[in-house]
């Protein structure tokens, strides 16, 4: 069965849920939804996904969204295959489950407020608002400053393996780094630079950034 993941190849949640598939070497089918025309937002679209936003995932009679819940599903899923990106045990699990809720709610608000201030209004032919970007970066100053700490003690965020708390990290850095001009966030810190450098050379990661001509 090939897993049909509705998004843009170059969109951060739809590249989550990519990279966990790639990592598990799931075959897929990218179906492209294009958001600057609105796509997300129409009758059809909006049947699958009542909340209007990517990835949507179908996969036999499973309809799944949410990329977060998504990548846990095919990480259990497919537990037996690849690295093991939940934990092996209830105590990792639990770590993994921790690092994820930081990421989606420490990590990612800023991020996703920077990328639209520095990256999407410009396009849009807007001015960005330097207060708001002030702001981004002197929060995730201190969330990678928590991320350094944790990196000094372990050589992953949920211990000494790679899991979906560090590959769910994946998208937004990559904004970050190469996209919003934030790379100094990461390359002044010595730990989460080496991260960073050791998760984005994963080869998953590799073959996904070659698919969305990034």
């Amino acid at each position: 069965m090939v897993v049909k993941v509705y998004g843009p190849l170059k969109a951060a949640c739809p590249q989550r849920v990519l990279a966990c598939l790639l990592e598990k070497e799931v075959d897929f089918q990218v179906v492209p939804v294009d958001l600057e025309s609105g796509h997300h937002k129409c009758p059809d679209f909006l049947a699958k996904q009542p909340f209007g936003q990517v990835p949507f995932v179908e996969d036999g009679d499973l309809k799944l969204f949410e990329s977060r819940a998504i990548i846990r599903y095919y990480a259990a899923k497919f537990d037996d295959k690849g690295p093991g990106l939940l934990g092996r045990t209830l105590e990792e699990r639990a770590l993994v489950d921790q690092w994820l809720e930081v990421e989606a709610h420490n990590f990612n608000e800023p991020v996703y407020a920077a990328v639209m201030q520095l990256v999407v209004m410009p396009r849009m032919g807007l001015k960005s608002d330097a207060a708001v970007v002030k702001d981004c970066e002197g929060k995730l100053e201190k969330v990678l400053d928590v991320y350094e700490k944790r990196l000094s003690e372990s050589k992953y965020l949920a211990g000494e393996s790679f899991t979906l708390a560090d590959l769910s990290h994946l998208p937004g850095l990559r904004y970050l780094i190469n996209e919003a001009g934030m790379a100094h966030l990461v390359a002044e810190r010595e730990k989460v630079k080496a991260w960073w450098e050791d998760i984005s050379g994963r080869p998953a990661w590799k073959k996904l950034m070659v698919l969305a001509g990034l």
